[in-house]
């Protein structure tokens, strides 16, 4: 059998000690030209790759970060963990994904995460509980990082859509077009809270002079449970009593919506009810659908967390401006 090479082999071939192969290949290490070029000579002719086992052990660090997910029924998650992944992977380091669900729920999960030594854990704008997060960070876990919701933790970063700004947008937008009889869908009551657009939805609609904006609760991010809480609410509520905008906490769910009005409900979409949606995805801009949404910089805000995650910006609530793409549903 071939033998792997070692860290002596390239030490012995470039005539230099163990210490330096160490350092020459450690980025930012310092380390004479001369030197670092004779080593990465050498573990070139050797085929020598690092043991990162072994240099998590000496460093401390193992450049793995967990990133814990719930939420596959939204196919923007798709994009987040995309742009998240690639982030960090610039980076060098390397994403874990732990799906929460039934069995594996974010206590097991953060307490796993933990017993993997991963540098640090990101909530990918899953339906967690602040309590959880609180007795993690005071039991010293790995740092902890929100993307795409707010954190309601002192000590624990986020990094979301500014959801004031963008219900502003929303709402200055449907009023300027004569809307006056507005709807919110929601999605997880926990998860609705935190990511705080339907409170700020309703308190523009009340600078407008409205007061009244009723609820459709989906309970879910999933468009069969957008689909079921329409039907419930068409099927409660006289024609004439009606909501004139539906706006929806997220692309799924105002694709729901729309898929129950159009197709069965046969309501004329905006004539008889307009459907604005949150995210940006990209079956919003498909022809049968034409969604109003409002898209996400999720790749400006996955960028900023790594930032944090470095520590090259100090971690702190950080809310980033989205951009309000207006389409026939509107």
């Amino acid at each position: 059998m071939t033998r792997k090479a070692t860290a002596e082999d390239v030490a012995l071939a470039a005539g230099v000690s163990r210490w330096s192969v160490t350092r020459a290949l450690t980025p930012g290490a310092i380390i004479s030209d001369k030197t670092r070029a004779a080593v990465m000579a050498a573990a070139e002719q050797l085929g020598y790759r690092p043991n990162l086992l072994a240099r998590s052990l000496n460093t401390k660090t193992t450049h793995q970060v967990a990133v814990l997910v719930d939420d596959f029924a939204n196919p923007h998650k798709l994009v987040a963990l995309e742009r998240l992944t690639a982030a960090l992977q610039a980076e060098d380091r390397v994403a874990m994904l732990i799906h929460i669900g039934r069995h594996f729920d974010h206590a097991h999960a953060l307490l796993h995460a933990g017993q993997r030594m991963v540098d640090a854990v990101v909530l990918l704008g899953t339906d967690f509980r602040d309590e959880t997060l609180q007795a993690a960070h005071e039991a010293g876990s790995p740092p902890l990082f929100v993307l795409a919701r707010e954190s309601a933790v002192a000590g624990i970063a986020s990094v979301s859509c500014d959801a004031e700004g963008s219900m502003r947008e929303i709402v200055a937008h449907l009023a300027a077009r004569g809307y006056r009889r507005p709807g919110f869908m929601s999605g997880p009551v926990a998860l609705s809270t935190g990511l705080g657009r339907q409170r700020h939805h309703a308190a523009f609609w009340a600078a407008h002079g409205v007061t009244a904006v009723p609820e459709l609760a989906a309970g879910a991010y999933d468009r069969h449970a957008a689909a079921a809480a329409l039907r419930r609410y068409l099927a409660e509520v006289p024609a004439h009593d009606r909501i004139d905008v539906l706006v929806c906490e997220n692309d799924v769910l105002a694709l729901g919506a729309a898929d129950v009005a159009r197709h069965e409900a046969g309501l004329r979409v905006p004539q008889d009810l307009a459907i604005v949606g949150y995210d940006g995805s990209d079956l919003a801009g498909l022809a049968g659908f034409d969604l109003t949404t409002f898209e996400q910089p999720m790749e400006a805000m996955a960028h900023t967390l790594v930032e944090m995650l470095l520590g090259r910006r100090a971690p702190e609530p950080v809310a980033l401006p989205g951009r309000l793409v207006v389409r026939g549903s509107t």
